[in-house]
């Protein structure tokens, strides 16, 4: 099996929520907002095809959803990676991971995440089933945050 490097990936830490936040906040519409969504999607790994297995699925997104954690011991650190075969998801899962990415269990499940979407007014830019794949990509997340504490 292949496997990815999980610290190579820069969100969490050179692209944080607060960056998401600011830029999108410089848009006018949200053609634009998509454009840059997008573009973020770009910045995360493909997972190799013998990683897209049943293990990492996450169930609820209407797209398909692969979801892989890891953990740093000497950090505290969960460290995530996230692929899909949506251009938009993944600049969605982009987006979460700006947020969730490369902070401890602790910090991920107290993590404001509705505020998060809130303050970027995305879930209402979203169809429902594309807004219950997002809340499913973090509850995984929160749940792996959960099993690490």
């Amino acid at each position: 099996m292949t496997a990815l490097d999980l610290d190579s990936i820069d969100l969490g830490r050179g692209t944080t929520a607060e960056d998401v936040v600011d830029t999108l906040s410089f848009f006018d519409d949200w053609e634009q907002r998509y454009e840059y969504i997008i573009d973020l999607g770009k910045q995360l790994p493909a997972f190799p095809d013998d990683m897209k297995d049943e293990s990492r699925i996450v169930r609820g997104c209407q797209s398909q959803v692969w979801l892989e954690t890891g953990f740093d011991d000497a950090s505290g650190e969960l460290r995530l990676a996230v692929d899909s075969d949506a251009l938009i998801v993944r600049g969605l899962a982009a987006i979460v991971l700006a947020a969730l990415n490369r902070k401890t269990p602790r910090a991920v499940l107290d993590y404001d995440m509705d505020g998060y979407f809130a303050s970027i007014d995305l879930l209402k830019h979203l169809s429902p089933t594309r807004g219950n794949g997002v809340r499913a990509m973090v509850k995984r997340i929160q749940d792996e945050a959960g099993r690490r504490l």
